[in-house]
């Protein structure tokens, strides 16, 4: 099962960040080139544990929709998302956050496994796995901008 791991310093608090990391429309904005929308579930502000949103995107020349559920949180340290329903044969992603003196380190942990077998697996790890990893550090750079400059607070 592919897997990706990266991770980000941001220089703020760990609970914004923290915040900023489950908030629908920050995603959103995150993910504007690929035309991303909450369109089921939870679609603004911020996802709790036990709440599932549904993201509609174009990815991979195909309008694609995955419901992912937040099915633990440990806030300000921990949250772990998992697909519902979607593309994948399954996907969670596990976002820890640990304070430092000047800032937090952001970690995200995802596993999944793409579907139609022998192939899926050669398509995850040729271009798959790598296309994900730009998706997150896109996410994750843009928790950061908003995170470091005073952009959180029309959010938050």
């Amino acid at each position: 099962m592919p897997s990706i791991h990266v991770t980000t310093f941001i220089a703020a608090p760990i609970d914004r960040v923290f915040d900023l990391s489950r908030h629908i429309g920050l995603h959103k904005i995150s993910q504007q080139d690929n035309n991303e929308e909450a369109v089921g579930g939870v679609t603004s502000g911020l996802i709790k544990q036990g709440e599932s949103v549904t993201w509609k995107a174009k990815h991979l020349f195909k309008t694609r929709f995955m419901t992912v559920k937040i099915t633990e949180m440990k806030g300000p340290d921990y949250f772990e998302d998992v697909m519902e329903k979607g593309d994948f044969v399954s996907y969670a992603h596990k976002h820890h956050f640990k304070a430092v003196n000047n800032g937090t380190i952001m970690i995200d942990q995802v596993e999944f496994e793409a579907p139609y077998g022998s192939a899926g697996k050669l398509f995850s790890r040729i271009y798959l796995t790598g296309y994900m990893k730009l998706l997150i550090e896109k996410r994750n750079n843009t928790i950061r901008e908003y995170a470091e400059s005073t952009k959180w607070q029309a959010l938050l």
